[in-house]
């Protein structure tokens, strides 16, 4: 099929690099390039640096205005795919390709509708994750669903890896879709089951509360990490949690309460406490755990949360 791709983020990637050696992909719609790293230096996305290896025009737009509309139509393609571009699809632009445009969205459709399915998922404890191919329509992620897959994700994956094993599996199932309905044998069923929201998330999203279960806090520290970063206050101070799993110890301790052990800083909870291996104070570097526990003139009395 002679398609038009969009897309921003390194999940976005495989998809793109799947079709690309299956199909005719007049152009990528890719957001414009964004400054990075502490020089700020212009930096192209993703998407946009694996549509120039595979020698692919690129199309770099913000939004999909009226200027952006005009050039994708010219194109005449017969689908839109998109994933992860960072923008929303109006009409006449939705109705520009003969098929519309299908979305690879990463999560079982209804659930987690928004910009942080995985992140959403992962904070809420849920014990699957997967992939869903729909049709694109005005509502957010609203349109029938033509394919979904359950992923197998390790239980302890933060959401970057959890994201990574899911854009592979979602660019066999888009793959599979687009197949489809190249020969015609597609079909899409609307979805089924009360939708849930999946909003981004704000650097408030990533604050530890130590006063809930352990599996409750460790559930939000991969929902978080690596962006916006899980996080929580020492004696006033900042305090990015790097690196932690539910500790094996058979410590004791009260929520907030602080421990060291040869390997990690524990931190209680309302159950079994958190074991953290790797922080970054704030203003400073990564580091050990442990090491930024010796590092501290007095530790009586101090508490995380507080």
């Amino acid at each position: 099929m002679r398609l038009v791709f969009a897309g921003t983020p390194s999940a976005a990637v495989p998809t793109l690099r799947r079709l690309a050696a299956e199909h005719d992909i007049a152009a990528v719609v890719t957001r414009p390039d964004a400054p990075l790293g502490r020089k700020r230096v212009l930096t192209p996305s993703p998407v946009a640096q694996a549509a120039t290896d595979l020698g692919l025009p690129v199309i770099k737009a913000a939004r999909l205005d009226a200027e952006a509309t005009a050039t994708i139509s010219d194109l005449q393609v017969e689908l839109g795919v998109i994933v992860a571009y960072g923008g929303l699809v109006r009409e006449p632009l939705l109705s520009a390709p003969a098929q519309g445009w299908i979305n690879l969205h990463f999560s079982l459709l209804p659930q987690w509708r928004g910009a942080a399915p995985v992140q959403r998922a992962l904070i809420n404890g849920d014990a699957q994750l997967g992939a869903s191919v729909f049709q694109l329509v005005p509502a957010l992620d609203a349109g029938d669903v033509f394919a979904s897959r359950v992923v197998e994700i390790a239980a302890d994956a933060t959401a970057d890896v959890a994201l990574k094993v899911l854009s592979i599996d979602g660019a066999e199932l888009t793959a599979e879709v687009v197949a489809a309905i190249a020969d015609g044998t597609a079909r899409a069923e609307p979805q089924e089951g009360e939708p849930t929201l999946a909003p981004k998330l704000t650097l408030d999203d990533g604050l530890l509360d130590w006063t809930r279960p352990c599996s409750e806090v460790f559930s939000r520290f991969r929902g978080v990490t690596p962006e916006p970063g899980a996080h929580t206050t020492v004696d006033g101070l900042r305090l990015k949690v790097l690196e932690a799993a539910p500790s094996s110890d058979g410590v004791a301790l009260q929520p907030g309460e602080l421990a060291a052990t040869k390997t990690a800083l524990l931190i209680g909870t309302a159950s079994t406490p958190l074991a953290v291996t790797r922080v970054q104070p704030a203003g400073k570097g990564a580091m050990s755990a442990v090491d930024w526990w010796r590092g501290q003139r007095g530790t009586e009395g101090l508490r995380a949360g507080a």
